[in-house]
């Protein structure tokens, strides 16, 4: 078993679940990508998942509907969004419910780790 946080990704953007993982490991996290709300809810990881990476917008189940369905399943995991909409006005109803940040993308490595060091903290 691995001492890293599991810090699970979800978007349906296949470059992002390409890319983003092996920038975690690299960063000495553990990391699993999910191309949809629907297959996170579905996995084993959902418990050990210590930070949450989720894409806004996603086709079935967006990230704010995910975001709510763990709030109802009584899931505390501290979920940094990330979007191609920069769209301040979303980003401000997110965080006000409880989300740790809303990064727009492209997003820098260091506004990256700078978010997932918060949501750790949190957890």
């Amino acid at each position: 078993m691995s001492l890293r946080p599991l810090i699970s990704i979800v978007d349906d953007d296949e470059s992002v679940r390409e890319s983003l993982p092996d920038l975690l490991t690299e960063l000495g996290f553990t990391a699993q990508a999910f191309s949809s709300a629907e297959a996170f809810l579905e996995s084993g990881d959902l418990n050990q998942t210590r930070c949450l990476i989720l894409d806004i917008a996603m086709p079935s189940m967006s990230g704010p509907d995910l975001q709510r369905e763990l709030t109802l399943r009584k899931h505390a995991i501290p979920i940094i969004f990330i979007t191609a909409h920069s769209d301040e006005n979303v980003r401000t109803l997110l965080l006000g419910k409880g989300t740790v940040e809303c990064l727009f993308k492209p997003f820098s490595e260091t506004s990256l780790l700078a978010a997932i060091s918060v949501a750790l903290q949190v957890n």
